[in-house]
């Protein structure tokens, strides 16, 4: 089979649904800073990185200081209640990462979650060995949809970015694989439309059995 192909995966809402774990830990963790956030206000802010989110929530209390500290427990926090409590993959992921593997596909993880977290996710799904690269949040400069974390993930995997695939569950990861020259399959459990994904999904266990192949194929549409 053909390495000389890749399928590039976010984490959060697209390997696992880890929305829980993420509000019980800034729950928890801003608790002991004497802060109580709803949930709706979570909502609000998932996906955002950190030092975005802590802003908003703190206002001028949010020192760079304070900011780096809560942000720290709370990712030390998270990491605890995943081994804690375990974590599953959603849906057709466990099934189509074996099987691209078995067909010859480069696969990398291309995140902005903090390395320790993509880590201890992959190692409590017994994971690790599947993947031949991550890239994380201290790995780029700039968030997406800026399309740097997938183009340094398709350097990594050393496959050129027209032969990747990018899998996705949010508007701005499909932004930054059209940025990067990537085609991409979104993930959207709301069956919400995400502008620009080439295949649109409630589950990955419902995509056709050939639809990375097929996709491929396809000419890549990039952002204009």
């Amino acid at each position: 089979m053909s390495t000389h192909r890749a399928v590039l995966w976010d984490m959060d809402g697209t390997l696992i649904d880890s929305e829980e774990f993420h509000w019980r830990s800034w729950h928890l963790t801003l608790q002991d800073e004497g802060i109580a956030i709803s949930r709706d206000q979570f909502l609000s802010t998932f996906g955002q990185r950190n030092d975005a989110i802590i802003s908003q929530w703190l206002g001028a209390a949010a020192t760079p200081e304070r900011a780096a500290r809560i942000a720290e427990s709370k990712e030390i926090m998270y990491r605890h209640l995943v081994r804690r409590d375990g974590i599953s993959a959603l849906p057709g992921v466990a099934d189509w990462v074996r099987r691209l593997r078995r067909d010859g596909w480069r696969q990398a993880i291309a995140s902005s979650a903090p390395r320790a977290n993509i880590e201890t996710v992959l190692e409590v799904l017994s994971s690790t060995h599947i993947f031949d690269a991550i890239v994380s949040a201290e790995d780029v400069h700039k968030g997406k949809p800026d399309p740097e974390v997938y183009l340094l993930a398709a350097e990594r995997v050393g496959i050129g970015a027209s032969d990747c695939i990018v899998v996705e569950d949010a508007v701005a990861g499909i932004e930054a694989a059209r940025a990067a020259g990537m085609h991409s399959i979104g993930v959207s459990r709301d069956e919400r439309h995400l502008p620009g994904a080439d295949v649109v999904v409630r589950s990955l266990d419902l995509l056709d059995a050939n639809a990375f192949d097929t996709l491929l194929r396809r000419p890549v549409v990039m952002n204009t």
